[in-house]
């Protein structure tokens, strides 16, 4: 995949092609999930739940599959709805959507938000009986929350920033793989 042509939701999610192929199995997203410090669970349930749900989608024509892929090239066609609406239908970053989250919901302060607002935001990008796609949106919020929010239980939009251009997991994996690396040396 070449970067000139490579989309923001595809650099979001190239972190857990682990082996570079274009494609992203059950095994992939664990070891990526592991590789930025979620425990054995987390990494277990998301794995099975992420690719079970967004394989199909972006695989359009192909059978089904047990192994569960996920087309990288194709993950705009995973996009859920009642989402933020900071990713458009072909997967590109849209900087004034962006910009709308926090200007809307970061009020106690300007560039993070906390527990309360988060809740609120995902409150207001719900669409009328869309189950899926609410719990899809909590879900992914809630995580990225537990594991960015700081010491005061602010999520930063620095750090929301990251997540949408891909390099929040490069960073979060560098910083646990250098913590594993501390605790190995003060053995």
């Amino acid at each position: 995949m070449e970067n000139c042509e490579t989309t923001a939701l595809q650099k979001h999610v190239m972190f857990f092609d682990r082996n570079n192929d274009g494609i992203i199995y059950p095994s992939e997203t664990f070891q990526g999930f592991r590789a930025i410090g979620c425990g054995l669970l987390l990494s277990s349930v998301a794995s099975v739940f992420i690719n079970l749900g967004l394989s199909q989608k972006t695989r359009p024509g192909k059978p089904f599959s047990f192994k569960f892929p996920i087309e990288v090239k194709n993950i705009k066609m995973a996009k859920h709805t009642s989402d933020s609406g900071v990713y458009d239908k072909e997967g590109r970053f849209v900087p004034t959507r962006f910009e709308e989250v926090f200007a809307k919901h970061a009020l106690t302060h300007p560039h993070s938000l906390t527990s309360d607002e988060l809740k609120n935001l995902l409150k207001s990008n719900r669409e009328p009986k869309d189950y899926g796609g609410w719990l899809a949106g909590y879900t992914e919020w809630k995580i990225l929350y537990i594991l960015c929010k700081d010491k005061n239980g602010l999520l930063h939009k620095e750090t929301v920033r990251a997540v949408y251009d891909g390099s929040l997991f490069e960073r979060m994996a560098k910083e646990n793989a250098s913590k594993k690396q501390n605790i190995d040396c003060d053995v």
